[in-house]
């Protein structure tokens, strides 16, 4: 049985937009279809003080991995492509490549390794803003409310900026 996917990539490392297409070829090698793409986006670093903005995408796949599945072979990519996990690291840090379950279908899960969906959307423009670009109507299954609603009511103030529209002015 298959189940639709919400999945945000990002990367302020090395060749950002290359990080990012290269995640999205193995994904759907190796997850599932990709059913829909956001456009990609700028941002300033969230949670942390770094001098390389980030890059991020949100894209939505089909697949017939298990949530945890999913997340195993997100982990597997990013190690793939670079990313180093430091257990000891306390907070966030620079990275080449962030892949992050945002939602799996409608399920809520609270484990220490898999929080669904994740658990910090609500508070992020860089995750709202393309997320609202694929799914503007998809319901939050624990807040009720559309992804719409959810960057409305969004209290950050991080700046976020299409990389196409930036590109034209």
């Amino acid at each position: 049985m298959s189940e639709f996917s919400y999945i945000l990539l990002g990367s302020n490392m090395g060749d950002k937009l290359a990080l990012l297409n290269n995640a999205i070829e193995m994904i759907e090698c190796r997850c599932g279809k990709v059913i829909k793409k956001s456009s990609i986006y700028e941002s300033e670093p969230w949670g942390f003080i770094c001098d390389e903005n980030f890059v991020n995408q949100a894209i939505c796949i089909e697949t017939e991995l298990s949530a945890h599945d999913l997340l195993k072979e997100l982990l597997n990519i990013e190690s793939e492509l670079g990313r180093v996990r430091n257990e000891n690291q306390i907070g966030y840090a620079s990275r080449p490549i962030d892949l992050d379950v945002i939602y799996y279908g409608d399920m809520i899960n609270e484990e220490e390794f898999l929080t669904l969906p994740h658990p910090r959307l609500h508070q992020r423009n860089f995750v709202l803003m393309p997320l609202c670009e694929i799914a503007p109507d998809f319901v939050h299954p624990v807040f009720k409310v559309s992804n719409m609603v959810l960057l409305e009511r969004c209290s950050d103030e991080g700046k976020v900026y299409s990389v196409e529209l930036r590109c034209r002015v």
